[in-house]
Formats: C-alpha cells, sequence, structure tokens
C-alpha cells in the first residue's frame, strides 16, 4: 500500500509550517515540502523530511512534481501557509481534484484594493481608501483622505511595506521606498492609500463558517506595524464579541471564503469594528487558540485537506498571551540568553530565539524583526499576563550598532 503524503508548498521558516509538519505526522501522514529554497528550512534534516526543490510560484512545475510523486505515493492533500503561494496551492488542489479553496477567490482576496471593493459592495465597515499607481495619485489620494493615513503595498503579507505616515514628508518618502525599487513587488506597483483608523486591534479567526474566538493583538512603535504581544481570547463584551463576529461572516459572505482557515483583521474604532484586511489563511500563532480552547486549527485543516470531518468544539477555557522579542535598533547581536530560566517558570509554554549570536539585525518594520517569542497560559488573564511579564523579564541580549563612516 503507498504511502499516504501530505505536499506542503512552502512552509513559513519563522511561521507555522513546522507546525504543519508535525500535525500531519501526528495523523499518521508523511510530509513532503516543495520549496524554491529548501536550505531555508532547518527543521527538515531534524525531522527526516522529504523536500523538494522546485519554482512555487511556477504551477506547471508543481503539477509535474506531483505528479511525479503520484508515482510513489497516495497524495492525500495538498496545501500551505504562506500567502505568496496559496493561490497557486489552490490551483493544484483543483488540478488534481483534491479538497482546496477556491482559487479565484483566494486571488482576489489577496489583492487588497480587489478586496476592498467587494467588502464594499457588500457594505463592510472599512476604512476610507483609494488606490495609486504612481506618486502624482498617491498624493491626490492622500489629499482626499486627509492625515495621519496609511501606505501599503495592494499585494503582500506581514506588514512588509506599511506604513503609517503623519505628514506629507512621511507620505512622500514612503512613497519613494515603494516605488524607487527598493520594496520587491510580485505584481504590477500599485499603492493602497487608506484612513487611519484608530483603536484596539482584533482578530478574528475562522474555520469554514465558523468563527472560532478572537484575539485581542497590540502593535510596537509607529510608524511601522510589527504584532508586539496578543492575547486570546479578547475582553470583550457578548455584544462586542456579537459585532465582529457578524462583520467577520460578512466578509466571508462577499469574499466567496467559506473553505479552510481565514483570519480577519480589525479595529474597534468611534464608529464600531471596521475591516483592516481580511486573509484566507491560519493567522501566526494558531498555538494561543489550541492552548486557550484546546482546538488545534493546524491538525483540523490537514483533516479538511485530506478530506476527513474536523471537530472545533472547545475543550477548555484558559488565557494564552505571547510575547515577540523585538530589538530597538540595528547592529550586530552579540549574545541573548534566559530563555531556560524563562522556560521554568510554571505556565511558560514555549521560549524560542530565532536568532544565534553574531547575527547581524536589520530591522525592516515587519514581521521579520522578531528576534524571538513567549508563550504563556494560565486560567485567569491577570496571571497570564502576569507570568508572560516575569519571562520576559528574564531574557536579555546586546546589540552592537554597525560602526559608522568614520567612526573605525
Amino acid at each position: 500500500m503507498a504511502t499516504r503524503v501530505l505536499i506542503l508548498v512552502e512552509g513559513s521558516p519563522m511561521g507555522n509550517g513546522l507546525l504543519y509538519i508535525q500535525a500531519a505526522q501526528r495523523l499518521g501522514l508523511h510530509p513532503v515540502i516543495l520549496s524554491a529554497e529548501p536550505a531555508q528550512y532547518d527543521c527538515l534534516a531534524a525531522e527526516r523530511i522529504e523536500a523538494v526543490r522546485v519554482d512555487t510560484h511556477d504551477l506547471d512545475a508543481l503539477i509535474y512534481e506531483c505528479s511525479r510523486l503520484r508515482a510513489t505515493y497516495d497524495i492525500a492533500g495538498i496545501t500551505g501557509s504562506l500567502d505568496s503561494v496559496y493561490a497557486t496551492v489552490a490551483k493544484l488542489c483543483q488540478h488534481f481534484d483534491l479538497p482546496g479553496p477556491d482559487p479565484a477567490a483566494i486571488e482576489q482576496c489577496y489583492d487588497k484594493f480587489a478586496q476592498r471593493q467587494l467588502l464594499a459592495e457588500a457594505g463592510v465597515p472599512m476604512p476610507s481608501y483609494r488606490v495609486a499607481a504612481n506618486a502624482t495619485d498617491v498624493e491626490s489620494c492622500a489629499a482626499e483622505i486627509g492625515l495621519p493615513l496609511i501606505l501599503k503595498p495592494v499585494a503582500g503579507s506581514g506588514s512588509s511595506g506599511v506604513r503609517l505616515c503623519r505628514d506629507v514628508d512621511e507620505v512622500a518618502e514612503h512613497t519613494t521606498y515603494l516605488l524607487g525599487g527598493t520594496h520587491i513587488w510580485r505584481c504590477s506597483p500599485r499603492i493602497l492609500v487608506e484612513e487611519f483608523a484608530q483603536g484596539p486591534h482584533y482578530i478574528a479567526h475562522t474555520m469554514g463558517h465558523d468563527v472560532i474566538g478572537i484575539e485581542a493583538a497590540e502593535f510596537d512603535c509607529p510608524p511601522h506595524f510589527v504584532f508586539r504581544e496578543s492575547t486570546f481570547p479578547a475582553l470583550l463584551t457578548d455584544d462586542e464579541h456579537e459585532r465582529i463576529a457578524d462583520i467577520s461572516l460578512s466578509c466571508l459572505r462577499a469574499l466567496d471564503l467559506g473553505w479552510g482557515p481565514t483570519n480577519i483583521e480589525l479595529r474597534w474604532t468611534k464608529r464600531g469594528p471596521v475591516v483592516i484586511e481580511v486573509n484566507p489563511r491560519l493567522a501566526g500563532g494558531p498555538q494561543l487558540v489550541q492552548l486557550a480552547y484546546g482546538v488545534d486549527l493546524v491538525t483540523e485543516h490537514i483533516k479538511l485537506v485530506v478530506g476527513v470531518k474536523f471537530d472545533l468544539r472547545r475543550r477548555r477555557s484558559q488565557i494564552a498571551a505571547w510575547r515577540n522579542l523585538l530589538p530597538d535598533r540595528d547592529g550586530t547581536l552579540d549574545w541573548i540568553d534566559g530563555a531556560s530560566r524563562a522556560a521554568a517558570i510554571p505556565g511558560v509554554v514555549e521560549v524560542k530565539f530565532d536568532v544565534e549570536p553574531k547575527t547581524p539585525i536589520v530591522r525592516k518594520g515587519d514581521d521579520r524583526d522578531r528576534i524571538g517569542y513567549v508563550i504563556a497560559v494560565s486560567s485567569g488573564r491577570a496571571q497570564t499576563e502576569a507570568i508572560l511579564q516575569r519571562a520576559v523579564d528574564l531574557i536579555g541580549w546586546s546589540i552592537t550598532p554597525f560602526l559608522t563612516l568614520g567612526e573605525e
């Protein structure tokens, strides 16, 4: 009998990739990764995972490799955890007649302007927005919307290229960054110009047409949007929870989503919750949902991918939180320690460093700035926060700034 495999198209070395590998193995599946750069996944050698080098943006090349694998294995399902390849994953599933999301729905969702238009047509509350293709357009859009505002690429993830602009100089500076050749585009350069929606930030986690729970997230220092801390479930009244859940389901209907996981980011403003963006995939850090509710979203997603009934029933009620470790300067990481001390604190579930000493630290103003994280859980909100803070206080690092011209 042929070995049943789960094909993972890319795996996000700093994201949920390892979680998918481990969950697949627990389900008795043999994971195979298709990647443009398999060497970036440090976990592959340790986990003895088969990897195939292939251009993961080339659908024909992926079809060829999957067909080749199918000659040896029984392909139970195909999925991925990266935004940049998820529409291609959907097309692969369609080609091989395997369960998967609608490719057209995924593609229109990852075009943030198209997404905004569809949500607007459905009456979903959102910040004011415009789209611009050049600096003149950006200036005109900024004048219409007013300052402060957000400039972001029409396509992208992890807050890459997203910035809060508080005056015309910052608008001009970031426009030059996005259009001047520094930012890497995977599509025709277009900039989304948005009203800055101010208020607490929430993330609704859904699977299919079910709202599993709502997370509260906080960002680090502006003008960038790098997540600093997150708590699940969010502290909300029943009415607030219902309003966010209703808007989230409206998003799914408007965007023809409803197969598999989706996370919807919102801000609670003076006029109530408004949608910032919809991502047709699991959010980063699904461990919080598992710790708090006992629902393993990665495992349940894989079950859906391989055609097995999934189970989203809550098994417990805890408060889980994570804190990202973020550097305050660029330079060379001299040392980082305290992981074992922090991990020994009751209630701390995981402490992980993403970098090694002597690594150059160059902040980019997005999710790649993280150098580690801590996760904690307990039965109470204040208790979880105290555990998390105590653990973070035990972790330290030193960064020596890079030498500038004339300092040598």
